[in-house]
């Protein structure tokens, strides 16, 4: 008996809504036990390309997404769909409050906008002036990127931010110049390494200052379904240091390796010629290290960290044991980006 071209639609649109039904939005596309599915996980959703979304499209996605969750997909929509519009979710949109994060604050701007900071930083190191405003740019842009990847559940004030901010910027200014009046008669190499000298000094205060919210009253713990079951500083502790080994390492290589590359580069006949050119090939090759290191640094840990709940203050353990005996083993909780 043959099939019509009506009932083979029939039969399509049957088989794609059985495949939807069973559709979880929220399931991670890769494995995120292994850190090569973070890395995969976080090369999709820090795409710089989804900086130039539109808002528009940006709210379609988000529409698409809660409909998703609940189960009311519109008819005819396909699973290609599903996870693009969840890509730009993920990419726009805050995981702990669901709402849109400024544009420059994106992990997705972390490519243009880190690669023009960066290729400046390392092309005008030797003059006090060019040290001092680069690197109050690169703090300036580092405190905007903390705030909105911040775990939203533990508020932070606006003196809080000021605070760390101003902190963070005279840490960078402050290693930056000492370093670089100690290195006056080091090696030219070793004068190109002060930028990220100062980067890394000034990501270890800057991080921490920002949520030191999180540190003093303790970030939001949750069991296995998602149930919250109180705050921790020893989880907040653990969270933050993370965080700032991964922004260090999304730093490293371009701001090691680089100079190195620059100082062979500046020997040639040519480049002494196009002396113009050395600045935006900088900008360029910073650009070439952080498209893979952003999402190779994100991935290091886990955004949901998972701790066992023995790790924690011991009157959270208590208070866990009582009300859920020993059916918690484990905590987990956003430790923000």
């Amino acid at each position: 008996m043959s099939i019509t071209s009506g009932e083979s639609i029939v039969l399509h649109m049957n088989k794609m809504e059985a495949d939807l039904s069973g559709f979880n939005i929220d399931a991670p596309r890769w494995d995120q036990c292994t850190f090569l599915g973070r890395v995969k996980h976080f090369f999709n959703i820090t795409d710089p390309r989804t900086v130039l979304v539109s808002e528009r499209e940006l709210d379609w996605a988000k529409v698409m997404v809660e409909k998703s969750r609940m189960g009311v997909v519109p008819p005819g929509t396909q699973v290609e769909q599903l996870l693009y519009a969840k890509k730009l979710y993920d990419s726009a949109f805050h995981p702990d409050t669901g709402d849109k994060m400024n544009v420059i604050g994106r992990m997705s701007f972390q490519v243009p906008g880190g690669m023009i900071i960066t290729g400046f930083m390392l092309q005008f190191y030797r003059t006090m002036p060019a040290v001092i405003f680069w690197q109050w740019v690169n703090q300036s842009f580092n405190a905007l990127v903390n705030y909105t990847n911040r775990n939203a559940a533990s508020p932070t004030s606006v003196r809080q931010m000021a605070l760390s901010y101003i902190t963070a910027t005279t840490t960078a200014v402050a290693t930056a110049v000492g370093m670089n009046m100690l290195t006056k008669r080091a090696p030219p190499l070793v004068g190109r390494w002060v930028p990220f000298a100062a980067v890394a000094a000034a990501n270890c205060v800057n991080i921490p200052m920002m949520r030191q919210q999180e540190l003093i009253q303790g970030i939001c713990v949750k069991d296995g379904n998602h149930n919250e079951i109180g705050h921790s500083r020893r989880a907040a502790a653990v969270g933050i240091t993370q965080v700032v080994l991964s922004r260090i390492t999304m730093a490293a290589p371009g701001m090691i390796l680089l100079p190195v590359i620059m100082e062979r580069l500046e020997k040639l006949r040519f480049m002494r010629k196009v002396k113009v050119l050395h600045a935006p090939l900088q900008v360029l090759l910073s650009g070439c290290f952080l498209i893979f290191m952003v999402p190779v640094a994100c991935g290091l840990f886990p955004q949901k960290c998972e701790l066992p709940a023995s790790y924690l203050e011991p009157e959270l353990q208590d208070t866990i044991r009582a009300k859920y005996g020993e059916l918690v083993p484990y905590v987990y909780f956003n430790k923000g980006l």
